[in-house]
């Protein structure tokens, strides 16, 4: 028996009633070639997305195909919405985070965690790339003081949201200190005294959780803050920018991320700024995953000998 088509305005994923509204029938929309994500919800989707995030933004724009004007996404959604960077953990088998606005009932069904947000603890827009209702980069993460429980963590999607552009490819910052300030400030919530402490060390210039992580072990070790994302100019020349950095004792930490593994011409390029640095009396320390979230005291030891042989 052939299958009834389904109309290219509905799209790969679509609401019920929306396909009711378009003549599709009960029937077909029961039919095995359908995927029910959702309550309500049908997708013409077979794949399964090769990371926690962008599985979480695939069904995060599933459920958007049924979401009420009241509804937003918020907390752990949220933050993968705007790309800020989050324990893997806690994207694995993750619900959708959605919320609505007291006194409406928060909203309930399987895959959702449903949310009652004060008015005054939260501002809401549409994402400018998704398309979907989303809370503003600032109250997203000062919802996320109440679920992050490591402080370097709470620092870090911070840093993400108001990192200010480095180069001209760069966007621009999706939130202000100010107005994170803001936030903090607008009233009694979960994790508000955790803001409280993460605000006043927020960074403009880090560019990923590791370096913030980096950058709060080596602070909290005692030791002096380095300069993050520091460009090093040698007689009027510029040698690259290091992840930090003492430029008075010409002392440079660079973390090797995961994708020096798979995109060659990167390594490459790195090696070669790593030897401009050396020759130009620089000591790079190389530091690894393990250095900042297995071993932090062997990072601390590294930098505290390097600092100590500068002096």
């Amino acid at each position: 028996m052939q299958r009834q088509p389904l109309p290219l305005s509905l799209g790969r994923t679509f609401a019920v009633h929306d396909a009711r509204a378009a003549g599709i029938t009960a029937s077909r929309l029961r039919a095995r070639d359908l995927v029910r994500p959702f309550h309500g919800v049908r997708s013409q989707e077979q794949y399964i997305p090769d990371t926690p995030e962008r599985l979480l933004l695939t069904r995060a724009m599933q459920y958007a195909c049924r979401m009420t004007n009241h509804e937003f996404f918020s907390h752990i959604t949220g933050a993968a919405l705007w790309g800020l960077p989050l324990p893997i953990a806690l994207l694995h088998a993750r619900s959708l985070d959605v919320s609505v606005f007291a006194p409406r009932r928060a909203p309930a069904g399987a895959g959702v965690a449903g949310h009652t947000v004060r008015r005054a603890l939260a501002h809401a827009m549409i994402h400018p790339v998704h398309n979907v209702a989303v809370t503003t980069p600032a109250s997203t993460v000062a919802m996320l003081a109440g679920v992050l429980r490591h402080p370097y963590d709470l620092v870090a999607v911070a840093d993400a949201a108001v990192r200010e552009p480095l180069h001209h490819t760069h966007p621009p910052a999706l939130a202000t200190i100010d107005q994170l300030t803001a936030a903090l400030e607008a009233g009694r919530r979960v994790g508000r005294d955790r803001l409280r402490l993460a605000i006043p060390r927020v960074s403009t210039r880090s560019r990923s959780r590791a370096e913030t992580w980096v950058r709060l072990i080596i602070a909290d070790a005692g030791l002096p803050v380095p300069h993050a994302n520091y460009d090093v100019f040698e007689a009027g020349q510029w040698l690259g920018q290091v992840d930090l950095a003492y430029p008075d004792m010409k002392i440079a930490i660079e973390y090797e991320g995961e994708h020096h593994l798979t995109d060659p011409q990167q390594w490459a390029a790195d090696i070669a700024r790593m030897d401009r640095l050396v020759e130009a009396g620089w000591r790079v320390l190389r530091i690894t995953k393990s250095d900042v979230f297995t071993e932090p005291g062997r990072l601390v030891t590294r930098v505290r000998r390097a600092i100590a042989g500068r002096r």
